[in-house]
Parts: structure tokens; sequence; C-alpha cells
């Protein structure tokens, strides 16, 4: 994957993360890389950095919370990431093939 579309799914990632907790470097890393995502922490934390430049995530030492703007933002991308994968998926297709077989 390219690293600018990788960078993307990875600050997509993060904020659904800090949704549910705040997040830190080194436990972050791990599981990106569970993932599948070929990072490190320089990576990680320069994607933090970024999500805290666009005021998405605010910063408190070395753990970072999602903001109000962080969490409207979120909404958004789960929206629009929801009509991509019927989309790219062919979920609706798929759907409508099961439904009508049953």
């Amino acid at each position: 994957m390219h690293a600018e579309v990788q960078n993307l799914f990875i600050r997509i990632h993060l904020l659904s993360q800090a949704q549910e907790n705040n997040l830190k470097i080194y436990d972050m890393l791990p599981e990106l890389e569970r993932q599948g995502y070929k990072i490190g922490e320089r990576e990680v934390k320069l994607e933090m950095e970024k999500l805290n430049q666009l005021n998405f995530l605010t910063s408190h030492g070395d753990e970072y919370s999602m903001t109000g703007l962080g969490i409207a933002e979120f909404k958004d991308i789960k929206k629009m990431l929801k009509e991509l994968c019927d989309e790219v998926l062919d979920i609706s297709d798929q759907d409508k093939t099961t439904s009508t077989k049953a």
C-alpha cells in the first residue's frame, strides 16, 4: 500500500481507537502492526501529531485524547466509509442476492 494511503487509514484507525481510550504511541504501535500496517514509532507519533494539528486529538503529555471536532469528524468518516464499503465491496448487491434466494 502506498504510504499516503496507509497514513490515511492509520489516522482513521487512530480516531477509532481514541473514541474508546486515550492513545499512547507505545500502545498503538503493536496494535497498528497487528492490523498489518508496516509502521514505526516515529510514524505513529507523526500521525498523532497530524491529528493534533487538525484539532481532532489533543495532547496531554504522552497521551492523546479525542476532541469534540474529532468526534464530529469521525462520525462523518464512519458514514462515508459505510457508503464506500457498500460500493467497493458490493455489499448491497450481495444482500439483494441473498434476500432474493430466501
